[in-house]
């Protein structure tokens, strides 16, 4: 198995981190000896893992904040929080995801798959880029999937799916929405001492789509059968452990890893006009467009 860096020292928050390839990353770091803050949005699960993730690794600077990341002032409130806690972030794993058979939306009136999986890691990134900053080399990782393959671009006018929703398209784009905002992101941070790269775990056998009932899970674990390997968390976690921990990736940046290695991703992840759209959309979305015009953002 790979050696990973002592994380000793290093303050790490992971999204989603209450089950699946989220709680495997938190576990691994724990055991590495870094400071955790796992987030979901389950109270039971997350103090189940906290204890577990203490029990198992004998580190006992691990905890769980609750938040529901498809859910803009629960985000808000998780930034206010880490901020009045911890004086810097090192590493950021925006991990916590969904797929979601039927149209939903958030409070906010976006639609849910948008909403988790896309802007989520945008709005939590950019709320904590403060801490980022104070960071040692901080790392962002952004966890997606080849499943972007599947999305030939975002259509811009209709960000919403209000023409026509397809469970299975709408998470294709959100992963590939997860790729132009890594790209992005990295080339705004370019020199800042703060890299983003994007990982792709594989087909990882989770409860990722269970929420839409078990044929639905079964559907989804058939599929991954069919197309590939299905592996368990603890190996699918190894592509965000590599980005989070090897000495090897210091400083690389807006790159996109599996297996775990630099690999490309799709013509359209590529398309910098629309990774500046998708930028600029996604300020408006969450509220940020006018601090970003102050300059405070990247």
């Amino acid at each position: 198995m790979r050696e990973w860096s002592d994380m000793t020292g290093k303050i790490c928050l992971v999204t989603g981190a209450s089950s699946g390839i989220g709680r495997a990353t938190a576990l691994a770091l724990a055991r590495q000896g870094a400071t955790l803050i796992g987030v979901g949005r389950d109270r039971v699960r997350c103090e189940r893992s906290a204890q577990a993730i203490m029990r198992e690794s004998g580190n006992y600077r691990v905890e769980f904040w609750l938040a529901d990341l498809s859910r803009q002032e629960e985000i808000r409130g998780l930034a206010r929080r880490f901020h009045a806690v911890y004086p810097r972030l090192d590493l950021l794993v925006n991990n916590a995801g969904g797929r979601f058979a039927r149209r939903f939306t958030t409070p906010e009136g976006v639609e849910m798959t948008f909403a988790l999986n896309h802007l989520g890691y945008f709005l939590v990134t950019l709320l904590l880029m403060e801490r980022l900053r104070q960071g040692k080399q901080a790392r962002v990782v952004n966890v997606s999937s080849a499943a972007h393959r599947g999305c030939p671009g975002i259509d811009f006018d209709d960000l919403n799916l209000e023409r026509g929703y397809d469970g299975r398209k709408a998470y294709a784009r959100s992963k590939l929405a997860n790729l132009l905002f890594t790209y992005e992101l990295a080339r705004r941070l370019a020199g800042s001492g703060i890299t983003a790269n994007a990982a792709a775990p594989g087909n990882v056998l989770t409860r990722f789509s269970l929420n839409n009932g078990l044929g639905s899970w079964l559907c989804h674990v058939a599929g991954s059968l069919r197309s590939g390997h299905l592996v368990g968390p603890e190996r699918g976690v190894r592509t965000v452990l590599y980005l989070a921990c090897a000495g090897e990736v210091a400083g690389r940046s807006g790159g996109y890893y599996a297996a775990p290695k630099e690999t490309p991703s799709s013509p359209a992840s590529y398309d910098q006009a629309a990774a500046e759209r998708l930028w600029r959309a996604s300020l408006d979305l969450t509220g940020l467009a006018d601090q970003a015009r102050q300059g405070r953002l990247p």
